[in-house]
């Protein structure tokens, strides 16, 4: 029985790690394209030795699939940044429920890249989930129009580097996609941070707490869960792990009010929206283990 839903747990642990993800940007006292330099640097760094050790192989298939992979690294880069960014103008709360749009766009951008058939059972499903999402928003006050744009510029982003990596994944290991994207989305930030006249000394000045916590981010948050939602995607596809990743809103509220004291009202719409969205998540798992069993059969 373990081993049937093992992928399924997995999956759960990423998303509480991810949801712990947004409080970070709340803890660490440094901007947020500082801490996605030091996030993709440690992660770069940590990636390379893990790689080393289990003797994991640094090539990819083509020249041209680097290059594919080093253009999801901007991608990924911009994805943290303004979700750091939408966290440090409002609530870890409000940055993480934004990423909750990210299955809307999955479920157009799949038939575009992936060359699906585009569907219109998961279109629906996403549909429901924005409405989950604006019940359980109504719950918060006080956001400003900056926080929004740059979270749900952060669900776009996110959704594009998910079905690329989806595509990438097909012929490259997880861990080789996972370091070039780490690589380059450090190269890309230094370059930016450079072009801002922020390159240097002062980038390292932080506080030893900010270092741990850091070091947290890159490691646990970045490097394993990375590695291990890339590698889900291609047991459990990229729709379901975008669509279960909308309970990231969930445990990073929960989060944000043990750990932040962030105090928000759990009033009737904050659960009448986290219904909506777990009932869509257990729905889809239960369509599609209808389909597979169907398509088994005949």
């Amino acid at each position: 029985m373990f081993t049937k839903y093992k992928n399924y747990i997995l999956l759960h642990f990423i998303i509480l790690i991810y949801g712990f993800t947004g409080v970070l940007g709340k803890l660490i006292e440094i901007d947020a394209v500082a801490i996605v330099w030091h996030r993709v640097f440690i992660a770069a760094l940590s990636l390379f030795i893990a790689m080393l050790i289990l003797r994991k192989s640094f090539k990819t298939t083509s020249r041209l699939r680097l290059v594919q992979i080093c253009g999801v690294g901007v991608v990924v880069a911009a994805h943290w940044v303004t979700f750091f960014h939408s966290v440090q103008l409002s609530t870890a709360s409000f940055g993480v429920l934004c990423l909750s749009t990210t299955t809307l766009h999955v479920s157009w951008l799949e038939p575009l890249i992936l060359k699906r058939k585009f569907s219109w059972l998961e279109f629906g499903l996403s549909l429901i989930v924005v409405g989950g999402i604006y019940f359980v928003s109504s719950s918060f006050r006080g956001r400003e129009f900056e926080a929004l744009f740059y979270g749900l510029a952060s669900a776009l982003f996110a959704a594009l580097f998910s079905v690329f990596n989806a595509k990438l994944a097909r012929d490259t290991p997880a861990s080789t996609i996972s370091f070039y994207e780490m690589v380059v989305a450090t190269l890309s930030l230094s370059i930016l941070l450079f072009c801002l006249g922020r390159f240097d000394s002062s980038l390292f000045v932080m506080t030893g707490s900010d270092f741990v916590w850091l070091l947290f981010l890159g490691i646990v948050c970045t490097s394993f869960a990375f590695l291990v939602i890339v590698d889900l995607v291609k047991h459990l596809g990229v729709f379901t792990v975008s669509l279960s990743i909308n309970l990231e809103p969930v445990y990073a509220i929960v989060l944000g009010i043990i750990i932040l004291h962030e105090n928000e009202e759990l009033n009737a719409s904050f659960y009448l929206g986290s219904v909506l969205i777990v009932s869509v998540i257990f729905l889809n798992a239960i369509i599609k283990s209808s389909i597979k069993k169907r398509n088994a059969l005949q």
